[in-house]
């Protein structure tokens, strides 16, 4: 077993750790979720969480809300803005917290690095420590700042979570080789809070494996996307509570024109169950697609520790 994989197999005990009672967010206007790369795609969907349960939230890059923030919220001096960064030393991150602060606006960091430079400028920080061996790509890490963004937004995690996690992620390592012999595309699709954890499950195969892949709103997916879709295509179909039946008939479709699809809570040519309330669901998925990232690189023979092009963080001078 590579250190990548361990850090995603291995991670499940930092969860538990991480399952304590946490200071709910403070009342504000608008909860403005600020983060880069994977952080960014984890606000996307605690906003989307946020939203469902009724606090006015956005999710911005670090860096678009430190040079427009009136392009997102006009009043956005009155913003409530928690930043997310594993290391807390990410440069735009850093910048979009002291430019928030420095405008009036709370800022709570979320990290994995007590005592970090975001620490340094957040109002407030809440840290969960994250699997020691944890390289460049972030797994481990990237569950514990969505577990404790949902923990701020009052959401439950529990154990129950987090031995459906652990069910989903062998499932899907026991299916994965077979799903993605012979496949160099791969089609990540969800809505509402899971349309951020389909983008981190694009990036992760991205970083991981070199390989193509795509995230998109699941019934946006037939508006032209579709036309790359064939033989060598994987869905990864991340149901939600809105429509199952209709992202059921598109993988009936996707599956039709070639592709092999895994759907995580519905059907596929392999399904794989995902019992928990509909907001934990992209939490309770995302090892399993994570660990699918590490498969697809392990079949081309690339090392996982030392991505190509990529650092442990991103530090602008």
């Amino acid at each position: 077993m590579g250190i990548t994989e361990q850090t995603i197999v291995e991670q499940f005990p930092f969860w538990r750790a991480a399952l304590v009672a946490r200071q709910k967010l403070p009342a504000a206007p608008v909860t403005v979720f600020v983060g880069c790369g994977t952080s960014y795609n984890l606000a996307l969907s605690l906003a989307a969480v946020a939203n469902a349960a009724g606090r006015t939230a956005i999710a911005v890059p670090g860096r678009e809300w430190v040079d427009r923030p009136q392009s997102y919220w006009p009043d956005w001096q009155s913003a409530h803005v928690v930043a997310l960064s594993r290391s807390g030393e990410t440069t735009e991150t850093i910048a979009a917290a002291e430019a928030s602060r420095a405008a009036g606006a709370f800022v709570t960091g979320i990290t994995c690095a007590a005592g970090s430079g975001l620490a340094a400028v957040s109002d407030r920080v809440v840290f969960a420590e994250t699997h020691p061996a944890e390289g460049i790509v972030m797994t481990a890490s990237a569950s514990l700042m969505l577990l404790m963004g949902l923990q701020l937004i009052g959401i439950p995690v529990d154990a129950g979570v987090v031995d459906a996690a652990e069910a989903a992620l062998s499932a899907t390592d026991a299916a994965a080789d077979a799903l993605i012999a012979g496949r160099s595309h791969f089609v990540y699709l969800g809505g509402g809070s899971l349309y951020g954890v389909a983008l981190e499950g694009a990036l992760k195969l991205l970083e991981m494996s070199q390989t193509f892949a795509q995230a998109f709103h699941p019934l946006e997916y037939r508006h032209g996307p579709i036309s790359l879709l064939d033989e060598r295509t994987v869905g990864v179909m991340l149901y939600g509570d809105a429509r199952p039946d209709d992202e059921a008939l598109l993988v009936g479709e996707m599956r039709a024109k070639g592709a092999r699809v895994i759907g995580f809570g519905g059907p596929g040519d392999v399904s794989i169950s995902v019992p928990v309330a509909p907001a934990l669901a992209g939490l309770a998925a995302l090892p399993a697609l994570q660990l699918l990232g590490e498969r697809v690189a392990a079949a081309k023979g690339l090392d996982t520790v030392a991505p190509r092009h990529l650092t442990k963080v991103v530090m602008l001078a």
